[in-house]
This record gives structure tokens, sequence and C-alpha cells, in this order.
């Protein structure tokens, strides 16, 4: 009696293989998606709404108790080691600088001040520091500590988001000489205006948030004489954390809130 040889089994496995393999793929892929997404628009719903909200708190602070102006403190900063400390990276990715440490602040005390752009439609909360959860994630601007304070003699320097959490320094490239920027605090706004763009500098370009800025890697942009300035500075290119995009501005005139 002949023998019967049943084969449909063994080719059926590697079928079940690629199969598994497939929706493998496919699954990895609908994850990744959803990753995206969450990091490229659903951060930036969430910072934009809060940052929003917090503008809305302290002008309506504002507006009822014109008290006196609060002192721009320098937050203190976590040991680190030897050498210069990197213009901070503001994507939530990657980190070039440790965070500055910074206590738990109620929503009315995370920020200070509110940064408008009028040419690229920016209306932001400034909190002291340039910590990451505390400030930068929360679609705030970070006001460097140890750098001055808004209207001051010296540099006001201020680090933001190009991309995701808020992204509010994303078009800050569009800035050109001759735009004003205006810093408004409880009693006082200053103007500022856009003065010099340094397309693209090196992360350790310390020399750009110096009370006198300079950059250290292309000595031909900054200044040499002391003032009252304001320095941007971002990620560049976008979704890059590779180099630094820094605006610098001039005092232009001071206007009183009471």
């Amino acid at each position: 009696m002949p023998v019967v040889v049943q084969t449909g089994g063994v080719r059926g496995v590697p079928a079940r293989v690629l199969w598994a393999c497939a929706e493998t793929v496919v699954t990895c892929g609908v994850v990744l998606l959803l990753l995206v997404v969450h990091q490229l628009w659903w951060t930036n719903q969430q910072a934009r709404a809060q940052a929003t909200e917090q503008v809305r708190v302290l002008e309506r602070e504002w507006e009822g108790s014109p008290g006196p102006e609060p002192e721009a403190k320098e937050e203190p900063e976590p040991e680190q080691g030897p050498g210069p400390k990197p213009v901070p990276e503001p994507r939530p990715e990657v980190v070039t600088s440790p965070s500055v440490t910074e206590p738990t602040a109620t929503p009315s005390r995370a920020a200070y001040a509110v940064l408008r752009i009028p040419r690229i439609g920016l209306t932001v909360p400034v909190a002291r520091g340039i910590g990451k959860r505390s400030v930068l994630d929360k679609g705030y601007v970070g006001h460097y500590p140890g750098t001055a304070a808004p209207g001051r003699a010296g540099n006001f320097a201020l680090a933001g988001h190009r991309n995701t959490h808020g992204e509010p320094f994303r078009y800050i490239n569009r800035l050109r000489a001759g735009d004003e920027i205006s810093v408004r605090t409880r009693q006082r706004e200053y103007v500022y205006r856009v003065d010099q763009v340094l397309p693209q500098t090196a992360p350790r370009d310390t020399g750009v948030i110096q009370p006198v800025p300079r950059s250290l890697v292309k000595p031909s942009y900054g200044y040499s004489a002391p003032g009252s300035y304001l320095t941007l500075t971002t990620c560049t290119p976008e979704f890059s954390s590779v180099y630094r995009l820094v605006v610098w501005a001039k005092l232009l005139r001071t206007d009183d809130r009471m």
C-alpha cells in the first residue's frame, strides 16, 4: 500500500512566520507613528495651552495689584565638571547641559514676565532658569541664571524650544534687524530692537550670553561695548541639536505700566 506524505503543514510554517513578522512590523510602525504624533503635535498642544493660561494668570495679577517689581534672583545650579557651560539645547530629546534646580512653583509664580515678538506672532511667559521639565517643556521661555534682569545693563539672555513642547522659538530665524521685541513685567514694559542674528554657532559658544555678548566661534558677531542687550537662543537646524541660533537685540525704551 503506497505511503502518502502530508506536506501542507510543513509548507504552512514559513507562511505563518512571515505573517507574524508582517504583523510585528505593522505594529511597530503604528507605535512609532503614535510616538511621532505625540511628540510633534500633542506636546505642542499641551505646552501652548499651559503657556497661554500662564500669560492670562500673570496679566490678571498685574491688573489687580501692581505691586513692587519682583527681583530677578539667580537660581542655584547643580554642580558640574570643569569646562565652559554650554548654551543649552532646548529640544526635549537630548540634554547638553544640566537642568537648573528650581523649587516647585504654583502657576502664578512659575513665570514673572511676558515676552512678545509681533513679527512671528509670539506671546509666551518667561520663567527663571533653563530647566527642561520645570520651564522649557511647559512651553515657557527660560531666563539664563546669572544673566541680567529685563531692562537692566548687561545681557538678558533667554532660551526656548525650537521644536515640540510649544516650540516658542521655532521661527526666530525670521527676525530681522529693526524688529521689536517687548518684555512686560509687573510694573514695566521693556522694548528691544533686533540688531544682529547669528545663524549658526557651536553649542559651547558661551560668549553669546556674556554681559557684553560676542561669539567665541565667530567673533565678527557680537558687541564690544557695554549696553542693555536681549539674547534669544535655540537649536538649529530644526529637529536637530547640532548648532545654536542666536538673535540679539538692544534696549530701545522702557514704558511704566502704573
